[in-house]
């Protein structure tokens, strides 16, 4: 996939067909579309592209907002990389991009960027105040030059099922990882940097590692204990290299605590204070709860490592 960036980069105008959106988290919806636009550019040779921004717009639009995504910037390239999609031109998302109109955002699109084809979901908007509907972008289309192709929902989507990223952010608020899995075609991932803690795993006899997200905008699912897959050095093509489990919440056991991600890793010896990791979920095991004593808690913590180590 050709990486291309707005403003900053020099590249050929070639005759394309386009969707554009966020694509946070590219999930089954987002490669629903992405598919119908490979198949099409290929059917009427022209070059698959996919439009996307820098940053969220409500980042820009709603100064106070803070983020919660499922993606980080390169995690989203490449997943989209992944869709074979031939071309992927990112926008610095400005105030003044968020000013302009439908009308005008088509007109760059097809001066600057080739477009020829615009393929948008059922429930895509764009433009200032996304006021405009669908029957505008045809209407603005054909005055531009541009073909305006609407898809009709993903096969989920019509058994009342709608695949969106604000449904996977609520899944994972709920701590439903596996359904978000399902979602996303992929489990939820998290990256950060291995910080020293207070060593209460390790007096526990279940050493933790102290978790310290690469990218604080990245959404951390609701508090509790999960089965999760590991990879040391944080590399994106998961390979679930360790089994192991999280625990995500303020270990309530040992008195009022700000909220922490740490991951007992199994199997694992070595030092990890400044390594990366990914932590892949794969299954919520159970609420966060306060244990009357020490000894209570690790006897969960070794029916929770069993139920791991069973599992597949």
């Amino acid at each position: 996939m050709e990486r291309l960036i707005l403003e900053r980069d020099g590249f050929a105008v070639v005759p394309c067909v386009a969707t554009i959106g966020m694509f946070d988290g590219v999930h089954k919806g987002h490669r629903f579309v992405l598919s119908h636009v490979c198949d099409y550019a290929k059917e009427h040779g022209l070059a698959s592209t996919v439009i996307t921004f820098d940053k969220h717009p409500k980042e820009v639009v709603v100064t106070d907002w803070k983020p919660q995504l499922l993606t980080t910037f390169d995690e989203r390239m490449r997943l989209l990389e992944e869709t074979g999609i031939d071309r992927c031109v990112v926008l610095p998302f400005t105030q003044e991009m968020a000013a302009q109109s439908a009308y005008d955002f088509m007109r760059l699109m097809a001066d600057r960027l080739g477009v020829k084809v615009l393929m948008t979901g059922y429930d895509n908007r764009f433009g200032h105040n996304r006021h405009d509907t669908f029957e505008d972008y045809v209407r603005y289309g054909e005055k531009i030059g541009i073909k305006v192709k609407g898809l009709p929902p993903a096969p989920s989507e019509e058994r009342g099922g709608v695949v969106s990223s604000s449904m996977v952010r609520r899944l994972l608020g709920e701590g439903k990882v596996h359904e978000a899995a399902d979602a996303l075609t992929y489990s939820y991932r998290v990256t950060g940097k291995v910080v020293r803690g207070e060593h209460i795993g390790t007096h526990l006899g279940y050493p933790t590692a102290n978790l310290q997200l690469t990218d604080e905008s990245k959404l951390i699912p609701a508090s509790g204990v999960y089965a999760v897959g590991v990879r040391v050095n944080g590399q994106w093509s998961m390979v679930k290299d360790y089994k192991g489990m999280m625990n995500i919440g303020t270990r309530p056991t040992f008195g009022e605590h700000a909220q922490t991600l740490e991951v007992h890793i199994l199997d694992f010896k070595g030092d990890l204070y400044g390594k990366t990791i990914t932590v892949a979920f794969i299954e919520r095991l159970r609420d966060e709860q306060r244990f009357e004593s020490e000894e209570e808690l690790k006897r969960q913590l070794e029916e929770d490592k069993r139920r791991i180590e069973k599992s597949s």
